[in-house]
């Protein structure tokens, strides 16, 4: 049994035995209602998941065959019911819930397939179904989860299917599905036992190839990473050595950070297209929880992996650091948190499942955990005072668990780092920050100096942690301040921890003390002083606000922004000993009753609260006494109304003048009865020896003429209730369990242990009312419950008051008693009886499910019922005589939501203070702080658990909060799940009532209204159809006022109502036809509504059940549903008149109707051959948004293509029409389109979409690009539902050349569809328009021809061959030879979108494909314009794009060869436009090629054509290309040079030849970076990475513009700039390097200070697969260029050199610091024998300070033991000339400003001497000097 359920209040807890029996009742109700023959039944068991959940929640104990059984019937219901989201979302969830929670119990196989299919079917196919988009978007996320949760119970070989089935997605990576085989294969791959056969080296090997066949994106990255970290968990017997370098390069380079004052971010990442990134989400930018997941798992004896760690924390620690915040801070402190939560759960994996068999390697031991935190130190650190609050709280937290891991390096730590902040007092968030640090590492603190097993390590040691801990408490003290919040709450947190462990507080005697430096009593008497002064000194947060609402309290931050406060007191007053308590309670009372501070009423109740709750019988006779004599004598002269209850009346009442009372005693007497209302919550039985003091005070406080003073008599009546007949848990916070090894700490416990072990734990004591509390409770509902009522009834029915004034005045207090006492005993009053119809009921077979009370019995369900009688009169009083009296028919609602909502009311917690939201405020908080968890691993005192251990007080808490939790909840289902039950006549009354004033014409009446008219009817499903029908009344009805129509829409827009709508016919066709029948309506709020609601039905649309079919075709009274279709079918045309957004909706809701109905087989042919002509004919609609509708519905509704050409019926004769199949809606469409001039009217308004701005952006492409005439409540009315996520294009668009274009692939698609769907016909019909389009002037109209012409060229039906030779071809070329400019985006997308391959994976050849490339190969005649040339090279590189490579017939490869000479022979093209276009061409064509040649292909001989096929292997132009490029460089240098040595060019007459050719050269170069670029851009590099290589010394070198050749350096620039981001693998890296250290020696500084640049991003982004000899070399190198003879070059390699001591190697390092700081002595050395600089240039001193200077700027923010010495020496060559001295004065500097934070305590390492040295250079030097 959960700790939970066995600590409930011991009469429930008796109760919950039952519960295992009801859950099997449920699972019996489930398997009976659900009938596997009938898919239709799945409906009829949604109503038991609420049921199952609750079982869950409630931690019940149950049966695990029930468990087992459910979750075979939930799974095979999942899949039966498909094509029912709703079903299956609700299903899903449940099952996710059930599987997670039995995971390691149950034992079942299940399939992998069905879930894949589910998945395809809907949400990867065309079809997409009517659902919205919203259910489905939820349908997805319920797979997935569900997928997630299954995979540990797929049977073996389900690895290798899953791998076979989405390896040919991943083949090419330059089309989406690659990314949509990734999303798969993380979700779908299974890492469990059964299937660790599958994962082998070579598999891995596999993985780590497709991973890098995609570089600089996210998504993927994200994808591959996850699917490695797991079987990396799972796995331990791969060997994951050979494979580090290469994970580790990855993990640092995910982390997106600014290298080298470089950029943040990818320059440009790959794109994936917005549906995929959608469905497969990753929330993190970087998948930090992955990359820590693989590093702690990789961590083993013996392995590298930890010094790898250790060196990618070293390149990201700096990142930490306050001052180097940006956006990568998020994805960082993800990562530290990640990394240390893993640690914990891999330490107590190994802590619990010690087991022999497992080699001793596998496990963490000393060493590795110390080493593992070391590290973590480091981040800790830099982490601690970050400005990002996330990332300081998560560092406080990891201090926390880390020191129970490793206390030896983790508290000596963290008290150096306090000490620091309390002498650094002016940087207040750094003490709040330390503060919290101590608080969460408390309980460590107190373990590590205790603990008997701990004491023997060292005795010093333990002393220090004590003394941290008492200074802490003493300047907890000095913290507590009323105008800094956030350390407030941060002291307060630590004196909470500090008290949560000790076990008592006692007055110190000497023996058994835990902190000897402290005097308790002392400190407590300046903690309460200090805290009057705080509560006398707070300013209340809001002015307190009148009326009704006013909570009891206005809470300042004390109360509002956390726990913190009243925990602490409650705490600190439960831990205090008897002669301390005492002490406290003398001075708090006198507090309290000396002062009236009406701006801290929560504060001072609370502290009231505490009191009483840790002794009652003392602090009611010090506390509550005085304050209730106090109150009771202020109210003894004022003026009484007699409407209190007591029957007197004061005479002068009646008068015309209104008594009052003065403004002070008001107030005063507010303050007190509110006080006094928080301080009895838990008084109990305390309180019975004042019951005729209270009784008088709450009676007095109603008589009283202020209505101030009867809010607060009513919170005291709420609160006295409460505490009377409540359960709550009493002595909550005294220490019963003492820790085993440290006597005066207190043991905490886990929840977990408790369920195994059987040793009882004491549960807390709770508060079960006696009688006579039961009995005073009762006797105050006769008071002010049953006399109320009878007050009520008289003031409805005799009207006995002539005044309105008055008899508003005695309505209010009226009502207010009788609210006041239904919310004190909330569902202590007894239910009503559900009345049932037909037979009498077994009344046992429902009245359980589980248990939960929320106290004693009181009153009787009498009581209920006739208060409802008389509430619904007085509410029919009311609406006809006090409609306007808002406060009135406030106050009656609140009566009549906890009349009718029996447990789950608004006040299923205690209402006294505004309890709900509060408790719930500080519940969620306070338990989930680090303070007041100790981990599962503690190697302190070695005591491991199975899990999370809190306080005792805590868990108590968590079992309160639990009950309520379950009294709100036992009865509320009870009557949901019977059918034959309706509630009883007393709730319909109020209902009904409750449905009145949701019309109301307030809008604060309706809003209130309809929340607890929701209530019940969320409970009384059978209401549902009757509030519907009522409603949607209202809408049809042109006569109801503008705020009927609002409080309608409101209700009808809650879930609740739109599920029912899938069920009940007749509450549906009322709802749709009330809601297309109400254009009536002239105000624009009402419109808005009615708009509003629309919307939102059809985003949660989910189809419709098959029961209304059949009831609509049945019964003669219901409306038909064809009846309904076609009576909606005559509102949706444009002549009826209707504005037009209800023609719109009316239009929507056809299609949804005739898609719900598709499945079924009756009647669905009539209906769609209706509506896929009515929505061909909205084609040429005169409305815009119709239009666009028509098209997402004919893209819906044509389906079948009896047309199309299959692929192996070989067009070989000609196909005689009149045996080809005839579509079902042929007919009915052909005779519509063969209208005259049909088509040239439908383009034509088609064209009128197209909006072409100046500024069209291509982020506006996919939502149709008409975001300029839509307005956002249209366009979520147009664009209903996804396009089905195989939306086109499927491969990305990342060439800049073709512009934005808009051209729109659905209406394609349209074409394409209708050509498939009546064949020849459309294209003889389309014909001439066509050509008249394409040939039109405006780019508007040009758009739809491009777009009609690529959906018949791809249609593929029988014919189109003739069409094309006979016209279409001509057509093409006179497109490509059209000299217009402006619409080349749209043609160049029309020619993408008709070679676009078929199929899912896009890899089927579509029939005209070769016939499009041969026509665009064929050259172009010699007189055509560049832009002509241009724009045949932008055709072919789109058409390019969407060939699959790996699968390219001969023909196409010809293609490739051919182009590919034409391209090298073009490379010095004299227009830059066509350069550009052939640079990207032949990067496509080029990768294409090189993807081919990696498949290996078997042609049969004959097909194969040799000479093609070796060209293809040959790659005899890599070769040209590398060789051409490092021959022209030099030209290009040499004529650069040349140009600058000889001015008067015109004496030389050949000098024009030459400069003729280095033209020519700097053209072909400029060609070869566009090729470059665009390589990169696209993704495709990783197949071209040699050649990429092999031109990286052009892209070093021709960056700087010596010359007139500015566009080449320019290119250069951004070539360079992509190639920085570019990780470079194996084989290659050898020659990068080799390239690197020649060019590092060229003749040219200029390229040397350009080698350096992109020498600092290289070392970072290679360090871990880089050699260690290559290293040594690029070292050397760059220690060469220290002393170059340009001071430029010298100067940048010494900030390289920083950055590669900071990240680098840590031996490379220590040995040129070495070698730098001997250098340098000697120098300074020789200077001092001379006193001459001879003998040395200045190039080698400078290079000498250099280094030096290097070294120390390569730790900012540390201080080793080496650096003072350096920094010394460094600062004594100030005296030198310059640039030496202008490099140490800058360093120096840079050295102050680094170390500024932390200077008073890291100057401490310095020498009086060396602090003078340095203090000399950073004084100016004097003008007189």
């Amino acid at each position: 049994m959960h700790l939970y359920n066995a600590w409930l209040p011991p009469p429930v807890a008796e109760e919950t035995k039952g519960e295992k029996e009801s859950f099997g009742r449920v699972v019996a109700a489930v398997k009976e209602a659900w009938r596997p023959e009938d898919p239709e039944s799945v409906y009829s068991t949604l109503k038991w998941i609420s049921v199952i959940d609750i079982f869950i929640k409630a931690k019940s104990e149950v049966c695990l065959e029930d468990v087992g059984a459910l979750v075979g019937i939930g799974l095979e219901l999942f899949h039966k019911s498909y094509n029912k989201l709703y079903a299956q979302v609700r299903w899903g969830n449940i099952l996710v819930r059930l599987l997670n929670k039995y995971r390691k119990k149950l034992t079942l196989k299940v399939q992998w397939l069905p879930f894949y299919d589910t998945l395809i079917q809907t949400h990867f196919t065309r079809n997409t179904g009517p659902e919205g988009w919203r259910l489905r978007q939820r349908h997805f996320e319920t797979v997935t989860s569900l997928v997630r949760s299954c995979r540990r119970f797929f049977p073996s070989g389900s690895a290798v299917e899953i791998w076979s089935e989405f390896k040919s997605l991943l083949e090419n990576p330059w089309h989406n599905s690659s990314f949509e085989g990734s999303g798969f294969v993380r979700l779908f791959l299974p890492t469990n036992l059964d299937n660790q056969d599958f994962f082998s080296h070579d598999w891995i090997k596999e993985c780590l190839d497709q991973w890098a066949s995609i570089p600089n994106c996210q998504f993927w990255n994200s994808q591959w990473a996850a699917v490695i970290a797991r079987v990396i968990k799972n796995y331990n017997f791969i060997d994951w050595e050979c494979f580090l370098p290469v994970l580790f390069t990855r993990y640092l380079n995910m982390f997106e950070v600014p290298v080298a004052n470089g950029n943040g971010s990818y320059p440009f990442s790959a794109d994936v297209p917005r549906n995929t990134r959608f469905l497969f989400s990753n929330k993190a930018v970087t998948p930090a929880k992955a990359i820590a997941k693989s590093v702690v798992y990789l961590l083993k004896v013996g392995s590298s992996a930890q010094e790898r760690f250790e060196k990618l924390v070293n390149l990201l620690e700096q990142y930490y650091h306050p001052s180097n915040g940006g956006r990568w801070t998020y994805s960082l402190e993800r990562f530290l948190l990640y990394l240390v939560i893993t640690f914990q759960k891999r330490l107590q994996y190994e802590q619990q499942n010690a087991d022999k068999n497992r080699p001793a390697e596998l496990y963490l031991g000393r060493s590795e955990r110390m080493s593992f935190v070391n590290v973590l130190l480091k981040l800790i650190d830099r982490g601690q005072y970050s400005k990002n609050e996330h990332l300081s709280e998560t560092v406080a937290a990891a201090t926390s668990i880390l020191s129970y891991v490793e206390p030896s390096l983790v508290l000596p730590f963290l008290a150096s780092r306090f000490h620091l902040a309390l002498e650094t007092m002016t940087a207040t968030h750094q003490l709040k920050t330390a503060v919290t640090s101590v608080a969460f590492a408390g309980r460590s603190l107190f373990l590590t100096s205790l603990s008997t097993s701990a004491k023997s390590d060292d005795l010093d040691g333990a002393h220090v942690f004590i003394d941290l801990l008492s200074i802490s408490l003493s300047n907890a003290l000095l913290g507590m301040d009323a105008n800094d919040p956030p350390k407030t709450l941060a002291t307060m947190q630590l004196i909470g921890s500090i008290f949560s462990n000790m076990a008592t507080l006692e007055e110190n005697t000497e023996e058994c003390s835990l902190m000897p430096t402290i005097s308790f009593s002392e400190w407590l008497d300046e903690f309460l002083c200090r805290l009057f002064s705080l509560l006398l000194h707070l300013e209340p947060s809001s002015v307190l606000n009148e009326g009704l609402h006013a909570s009891a309290t206005s809470g300042t931050f004390l109360v509002e922004d956390g726990p913190y406060y009243f925990c602490m007191l409650e705490i600190l007053l439960g831990r205090l000993s008897e002669s301390l308590y005492n002490q406290a309670l003398k001075k708090i009372s006198k507090f309290v009753r000396t002062n009236i501070l009406p701006g801290a009423i929560a504060e001072v109740g609370l502290l009231c609260c505490a009191c009483v709750h840790s002794n009652p019988e003392e602090a009611v006779v010090s506390l509550i006494e005085p304050i209730l004599a106090s109150v009771i004598s202020s109210l003894k002269g004022t003026p009484v109304t007699g409407f209190g209850g007591s029957g007197k009346s004061d005479p002068s009442v009646s008068a015309k003048a209104k008594p009052t009372i003065s403004p002070a005693l008001e107030t005063a007497i507010d303050y007190q009865l509110k006080i006094l209302s928080v301080a009895i919550s838990y008084g109990g039985p305390a309180l019975l020896r004042y019951k005729d003091q209270f009784k008088e005070a709450i009676i007095s406080a109603f008589e009283s003429p202020s209505w101030k003073v009867n809010g607060a008599g009513d919170h005291v009546l709420r609160s006295l209730l409460g505490s009377l007949v409540l359960y709550y848990p009493i002595d909550q916070y005294k220490c019963i369990l003492h820790h085993p090894d440290a006597a005066g700490l207190e043991e905490w416990i886990c929840t977990k242990d408790y369920v195994n072990d059987e040793k009882p734990l004491i549960g807390p004591k709770w508060h079960v009312p006696s009688k006579e509390e039961v009995h005073f409770a009762n006797e105050l509902l006769d008071l002010h419950f049953q006399s109320a009522l009878d007050d009520l009834l008289r003031i409805c029915q005799t009207k006995m008051h002539s005044d309105p004034g008055i008899e508003k005045e005695h309505l209010k207090v009226t009502l207010l008693r009788v609210d006041s006492s239904l919310q004190g005993v909330l569902s202590c009053l007894p239910d009503f009886r559900p009345s049932r119809n037909g037979m009498v009921e077994d009344q046992g077979h429902i009245s359980f499910l589980i248990a939960g009370s929320t106290g004693a019995r009181v009153g009787s369900v009498e009581l209920r019922e006739r208060a409802a009688e008389i509430i619904h009169t007085a509410c029919k009083y009311l609406i006809e005589e006090k409609s306007d009296d808002s406060i009135l028919l406030i106050l009656i609602i609140r009566i009549m939501d906890a009349l009718g909502n029996y447990g789950n009311g608004p006040a299923s917690r205690r209402r006294n203070l505004e309890y709900d939201e509060w408790s719930h405020h500080r519940q969620a908080w306070k338990l989930e702080s680090a303070a007041i968890i100790e981990p599962p691993i503690n190697f302190i005192v070695s005591s491991h658990s199975k899990g999370k251990r809190r306080p005792r007080w805590a868990l108590t808490d968590k079992a309160y909060m639990h009950s309520t939790w379950r009294s709100s909840q036992s009865s509320y289902h009870l009557y949901r799940t019977s059918g034959n039950i309706s509630p009883s006549d007393h709730a319909i009354l109020l209902m009904d009532d409750l449905l009145n004033l949701t019309l109301h014409r307030y809008e604060t009446v309706r809003a209130l209204a309809g929340k607890a008219l929701l209530k019940m009817i969320k409970r009384w499903p059978s209401m549902i159809s009757k509030c519907v029908l009522t409603l949607t009344e209202n809408l049809r009805n042109p006569n109801s006022p503008e705020y009927a129509v609002l409080g309608s829409c409101a209700v009808l827009a809650t879930q609740t109502v739109l599920k029912h709508l899938t069920m009940d016919p007749k509450a549906f066709s009322s709802f749709l036809l009330g809601i297309l029948s109400s254009s009536h309506h002239e105000s624009l709020k009402a419109q808005k509504a009615i708009n509003e609601l629309f919307v939102k039905y059809n985003i949660h649309f989910a189809g419709v059940s098959r029961s209304i079919y059949k009831a609509l075709h049945n019964h003669s009274d219901e409306p038909d549903f064809t009846n309904l279709v076609s009576q909606i079918g005559s509102m949706s045309f444009d002549s009826t008149g209707l504005h037009w957004r209800y023609n719109l909706m009316a239009n929507r809701v056809l299609l949804l109707l005739a898609m719900a109905s598709r499945n079924d087989l009756h009647f669905s042919p009539s209906i769609l051959n209706e509506t896929a002509g009515h929505f061909l004919k909205n084609l040429k609609s005169q409305l815009p948004q119709t239009r666009i509708l028509a098209i997402s519905a004919l893209n819906t509704l044509l389906k079948e293509s009896p047309h199309k050409q299959s692929a192996e019926e070989k067009p070989t004769f000609p196909v005689d029409s009149q045996e080809s199949p005839k579509s079902s809606l042929e007919g009915a469409l052909s005779q519509i389109f063969q209208e005259k001039g049909f088509f040239n009217e439908t383009l034509n308004s088609l064209s009128h979409v197209h909006i072409i701005t100046d500024t069209e952006s291509a982020s506006s492409r996919g939502n149709h690009g008409n975001s300029s005439f839509q307005s956002l409540a249209d366009k979520s009315i147009t664009r209903f539902y996804f396009d089905f996520s195989a939306s086109w294009p499927r491969t990305p668009s990342w060439i800049s050349l073709l512009g934005s274009d808009t051209f729109y692939s659905n209406f394609a698609r349209i074409f394409k569809r209708l050509t498939q769907e009546c064949g020849m016909s459309v294209l003889l019909a389309l014909k001439s328009t066509l050509e008249e389009f394409a040939n039109a002037k405006e780019r508007s109209k040009q758009c739809v021809a491009a777009e009609a012409f690529a959906g018949v060229l791809h249609s593929d039906v029988n014919g189109l061959l003739g069409a094309w030779d006979s016209w279409m071809m001509a057509q093409l070329q006179n497109i490509i030879l059209a000299p217009t400019v402006e619409s080349v985006p749209e043609w160049a997308a029309c020619i993408r979108y008709a070679v676009t391959g078929k199929g899912k994976y896009g890899t089927k050849v579509p029939l005209l494909r070769q016939k499009i490339l041969d026509c665009l190969i064929t050259p172009l005649p010699h007189m055509v314009t560049t832009t002509v040339v241009a724009k045949r090279y932008a055709f072919l590189s789109a058409a390019l794009i969407e060939v699959s490579p790996q699968k390219m017939p001969v023909s196409e490869i010809q293609l490739h060869n051919k182009l590919l000479k034409e391209l090298l022979a073009n490379m010095s093209h004299s227009s830059a436009q066509v350069r550009e276009a052939i640079g990207v061409t032949l990067s496509v064509v080029c990768s294409n090629i090189r993807l081919y040649a990696s498949f290996a292909h078997n042609y049969s001989l004959e097909e194969l054509d040799s000479d093609a096929d070796s060209k293809v292997k040959g790659e005899s132009w890599v070769q040209f290309l590398t060789e051409q490029a490092s021959e022209l460089v030099l030209n290009i240098q040499k004529t650069g040079q040349s140009d600058n040595l000889e001015t008067p060019t015109d004496t030389l007459p050949e000098n024009g030849l030459s400069n003729g050719n280095s033209h020519d050269d700097i053209k072909w170069m400029e060609t070869l970076f566009h090729f470059i670029i665009s390589s990169l851009k696209s993704g495709r590099s990783s197949y071209l990475l040699d050649i990429i290589v092999g031109l990286l010394y052009p892209v070093i070198s021709l960056q700087v513009a010596e010359t007139s050749n500015k566009d080449l350096s320019t290119l250069a620039k951004a070539a360079f700039e992509l190639l920085k981001w570019r990780i470079i693998w194996e084989p290659h890296l050898q020659k990068v390097v080799s390239v690197i250290l020649s060019s590092a020696n060229d003749f040219n500084w200029r390229t040397r200070s350009a080698t350096l640049t992109y020498l600092r991003t290289f070392m970072y982004r290679h360090t871990f697969i880089l050699s260690r000899v290559e290293k040594q070399q690029i070292w050397k190198t760059v220690e060469k260029l220290l002393i170059d003879n340009q001071v430029e070059v010298r100067e940048h390699a010494a900030a390289v050199l920083a950055g590669l001591l900071k990240g680098g190697d840590e031996d490379l390092a220590r040995d040129f610091r070495d070698r730098a700081y001997m250098e340098a002595k000697n120098i300074q050395r020789k200077r001092k024998q001379r006193n001459l600089s001879l003998g040395q240039s200045i190039a080698s001193v400078h290079g000498a300070v250099l280094a030096l200077a290097a070294s120390v700027l390569s730790v900012p923010y540390d201080m080793p033991s080496w650096l003072p010495e350096h920094v010394t020496l460094l600062a004594r060559f100030v005296g030198e000339p310059s640039p030496v001295k202008s490099t140490v004065t800058k360093a120096v500097a840079e050295f102050r400003r680094t170390h500024a934070d932390t200077w008073n305590v890291q100057k401490d390492s310095f020498t009086e001497e060396q602090l003078e040295v340095l203090a000399d250079t950073s004084s100016s030097s004097s003008y007189f000097a």
